[in-house]
């Protein structure tokens, strides 16, 4: 019989893996039996690329970033409707989660090629990024990079800003320390899967005691992995026994084609353990709260999953009484990675903000709308 600290332990261990602490090592490829395919079953997940460029952030960071222009032309894609309509001049400049990277936005970047121009990149430590120095992970840090990439590929013109989960905590640290940026130049923004402060109180699911012990054990449990590669190994080793239970449960919730779980856990475990031992304690920390102000006002979307057990729908509450004007959309049968679960939901919503956010710089694109997504 395991002891409670063990099973405590173990489970601190396994909703890191998930993303919520750690990527522990997930075996991806073992992943195999009775799922249930549903849309996107066949889709190939990550596969776009766009221009690569490396960005060096204010301590050194090399930054990957990537960037999606418009046709050469400046129309849309061939054959697409009212393909005559003038190109926009907004860029919309994408931020990931925690423990992912850019190629979370596959679906939306496929969308919405050739309409705008899109930045993507990996966040540090994350994906194609350096790691940067060991102090540096925090959601501040991630703010000021943000600010790097922008400066970079993006210094003039106005701007949309989506980010999901630990990337909306990005631009909320963008807005609460750059509010002239925001006010000059940002026409758009869209929070999905985030939260605005009280991560503290998250209970992952868990039952309240249980709960409160995983987020005091996890960090601490992870910094120890950090100085023990051989049990990162054996985790690694193990980790398909977890699979199911922490990347299912805690990235979607409606059936989902097995190549989707591969997909998100292959993000997850090649996050590397000190990176996410690094950020893991700011999280509880975070508190952005006041910073939504100088969001306000702008063009907003608010969208989460009903059944996120890691930024559940009372913090999207949170944020939009900060911002009144917001569109809230509640998509239900979703969990956190909610972009990748219900695309055309995601692709619905962002269409629209985008079409909101050329209004606001005088486009208009009189007599056209984006071709609405397939529904399922």
């Amino acid at each position: 019989m395991r002891s409670p600290s063990k099973a405590v332990l173990g489970i601190g261990a396994g909703l890191a893996a998930a993303g919520v602490g750690a990527a522990l090592g997930l075996a991806a490829e073992r992943w195999t039996a009775g799922r249930v395919a549903g849309t996107g079953e066949g889709e190939a997940y990550g596969s776009l690329r766009g221009s690569p460029t490396r960005v060096t952030a204010d301590d050194g960071t090399q930054l990957h970033v990537e960037v999606d222009e418009l046709d050469v032309d400046g129309a849309l894609p061939s054959g697409d409707a009212g393909s005559d309509a003038p190109a926009s001049e907004v860029t919309v400049v994408f931020s990931h989660g925690f423990c992912l990277n850019q190629d979370i936005w596959h679906f939306q970047r496929q969308w919405l090629r050739g309409r705008y121009r899109m930045v993507f990149w990996d966040q540090r430590g994350h994906g194609r990024s350096g790691t940067g120095p060991s102090g540096h992970y925090t959601v501040d840090q991630c703010g000021a990079d943000l600010r790097a990439v922008i400066d970079a590929v993006a210094p003039t013109g106005p701007l949309v800003l989506v980010g999901h989960s630990m990337g909306g905590m990005t631009v909320m640290a963008l807005a609460g320390e750059q509010p002239d940026l925001i006010r000059e130049r940002i026409v758009g923004v869209a929070l999905v899967a985030t939260s605005s402060g009280g991560l503290a109180d998250v209970s992952w699911g868990l039952t309240g005691s249980v709960s409160k012990v995983a987020h005091k054990v996890a960090p601490v449990a992870l910094v120890g992995l950090t100085r023990t590669p051989r049990l990162v190994d054996r985790t690694r080793r193990i980790g398909s026994d977890l699979e199911q239970f922490v990347v299912k449960r805690y990235s979607y919730a409606s059936p989902v084609p097995p190549e989707l779980v591969r997909f998100t856990a292959a993000m997850i475990a090649a996050t590397p353990i000190d990176v996410v031992s690094g950020f893991l304690p700011g999280f509880d920390l975070h508190d952005k709260a006041e910073a939504l102000a100088a969001l306000d006002g702008i063009e907003a979307l608010v969208l989460s999953g009903e059944e996120d057990l890691l930024t559940p729908v009372e913090h999207s509450d949170a944020i939009v009484r900060r911002l009144p004007g917001a569109e809230h959309v509640l998509v239900p049968d979703a969990g956190h990675m909610v972009m990748l679960e219900h695309p055309d939901v995601v692709n619905l919503h962002l269409g629209d903000l985008l079409e909101r956010a050329d209004r606001a710089v005088g486009r208009g694109r009189r007599g056209r709308r984006l071709r609405r997504p397939r529904r399922a």
